[in-house]
């Protein structure tokens, strides 16, 4: 799932620099390219944060859920857990630094697809912790 996650990352990347390309190569004044530019980054920032938020949230449910299921555990996977959540809490605050930034107009593309990128991986992370403990108490 995470692999998908990064294609559509790069395919969202790669539609942006079509666009671009398209719009520089387009038979309009210098003033419209410039405002279908900034309408289009600006539309791009916006599909991030809402990415991000989404994140947020589900990293928050899979903390939740992750701290649930380790409390009726071997010390192991306690102290995995441990290695995890600390991980993916990090994230979690990443995310929420970046939101506030976007909100502020004090980000950049590069840190937008940082936190999700990391978002991502602290995600599948989670995810795999749960399942694998899932299966072992069953």
């Amino acid at each position: 799932m995470g692999k998908a996650k990064n294609v559509a990352i790069g395919a969202m990347i790669a539609g942006v620099a079509g666009y671009v390309t398209g719009i520089l190569t387009a038979p309009k004044s210098g003033k419209e390219t410039r405002k279908d530019i900034k309408d289009k980054a600006m539309q791009t920032k916006v599909e991030a944060e809402k990415q991000l938020k989404q994140l947020h949230s589900q990293l928050d449910l899979l903390l939740k859920k992750g701290k649930a299921a380790s409390a009726k555990l071997s010390n192991s996977a306690k102290v995995e857990w441990e290695k995890i959540s600390k991980a993916a809490t990090a994230s979690k605050e990443k995310v929420r630094a970046v939101l506030s930034s976007v909100h502020e107009g004090g980000t950049d593309d590069k840190d937008l697809q940082q936190a999700i990128s990391d978002a991502n991986t602290a995600v599948n992370h989670l995810k795999d912790y749960i399942a694998k403990n899932a299966k072992a108490k069953s």
